[in-house]
């Protein structure tokens, strides 16, 4: 009996295709090798990108990623705010855009790192020779595992922190955002677990209603 041609065609797909997103990160070694194992983590099979575009001031990577637009469906600018002068300036930059979204972190990524050891909103301002970053990095090693860390050259952070002190982070990250927004005073605050959530939810598909 011969088979209708109906019989040969493809059944609707049930579920959205994934959307095309880009990261680029201000740090080219440790924030960046830590959201690339962050999409390890969470399986995601879609064109996310970390990468370093060469620019290290935030105006600058929120004008690549504007650049990149047409590219992409959503594209995240991970930066600190540090003492970068124009940091104000590329958050505006960054309001232009309906795909841009600015990851930030006072004083510096680390910050969400220091968050997996418990909640603290002490805030860090430079002093002598150290940058902010660098006081903060400081306080940082004083935990377990983390007496040695070394922003070039943590390789494997992600893993390392991969425990039930990764949970707290989130947790703890949400609360401090949350204070330092009722509060107008952001330093210390990272947004870094809302780019996971993001990862996390881009690893479950989504069905087409």
């Amino acid at each position: 009996m011969a088979r209708s041609p109906l019989s040969f065609s493809r059944p609707k797909p049930c579920y959205k295709p994934q959307p095309k997103v880009l990261v680029i990160c201000e740090d080219s070694k440790s924030g960046k090798w830590y959201l690339e194992d962050a999409c390890i983590h969470f399986r995601i099979k879609v064109d996310v990108k970390v990468t370093h575009c060469g620019n290290t001031d935030p105006k600058g990577i929120v004008n690549e990623a504007i650049k990149q637009e047409k590219k992409y469906e959503k594209i995240f600018c991970a930066i600190d705010r540090d003492q970068h002068q124009n940091f104000e300036e590329a958050l505006n930059l960054a309001n232009t855009s309906r795909k841009v979204e600015v990851i930030a972190s006072y004083p510096c990524f680390e910050y969400w790192l220091l968050l997996h050891f418990g909640y603290t909103r002490k805030p860090y301002a430079p002093a002598g020779n150290l940058s902010a970053a660098d006081r903060l990095i400081k306080d940082l090693r004083i935990h377990s595992g983390m007496e040695n860390y070394d922003k070039g050259n943590d390789r494997d952070i992600f893993q390392s922190l991969l425990d039930d002190k990764f949970a707290n982070a989130r947790k703890m990250a949400l609360r401090t955002l949350s204070d330092a927004i009722e509060s107008e005073e952001m330093n210390p605050s990272t947004r870094i677990h809302e780019l996971l959530d993001f990862f996390e939810e881009l690893s479950e598909p989504q069905k087409i209603s």
